[in-house]
């Protein structure tokens, strides 16, 4: 059974990819459909406008955070290598470094980053507006599902 300073770590870890999962999950189901419902203009503008206020405190310390304490309950459990949750922990770090993490990185931002170069009401904006939200969208889908395996991932661990 995981106990004292480690049960904490792994309680934290559930917090941590479960909120995660829970902002992954609401882009996905709703707030990409109600942004690709506006003339690309406006759907870039708000798009960019998200992207900008995402890099908040508040978002950042859940996002980071978590990666943060994925990889130290990786390598704790590296070195502590428990009798129990074992497998459940290093399954729900790996999800959530390369299927949250990982893929932010290499895949949304870039996305993002692109989009905020971009003059919203310029016709090659519309085209990639649309594209842009299929690919970004696909991505993020990855990012809700790894999220919350990790959090189950971390739960079974406690069990």
């Amino acid at each position: 059974m995981i106990d004292g300073p480690y049960f904490v770590l792994t309680v934290l870890g559930v917090l941590g990819t479960g909120l995660v999962a829970g902002v992954s999950c609401g882009f996905s189901t709703f707030v990409m459909k109600g942004l690709a419902t506006l003339p690309p203009a406006q759907g870039v503008a708000a798009m960019n406008a998200i992207n900008v206020a995402a890099l908040t405190p508040a978002f950042m310390i859940v996002f980071i955070g978590s990666a943060v304490l994925c990889a130290v309950l990786a390598v704790v459990t590296f070195v502590l290598w428990p009798d129990a949750g074992t497998v459940e922990l290093l399954l729900g770090s790996g999800l959530y470094l390369l299927g949250t993490f990982g893929v932010t990185v290499v895949a949304n931002v870039p996305r993002n980053e692109a989009l905020l170069t971009m003059d919203p009401d310029a016709p090659e904006t519309a085209t990639y507006w649309r594209s842009y939200v299929r690919e970004w969208t696909i991505w993020n889908h990855v990012r809700a599902v790894a999220s919350a395996g990790a959090a189950v991932s971390y739960v079974l661990a406690l069990t």
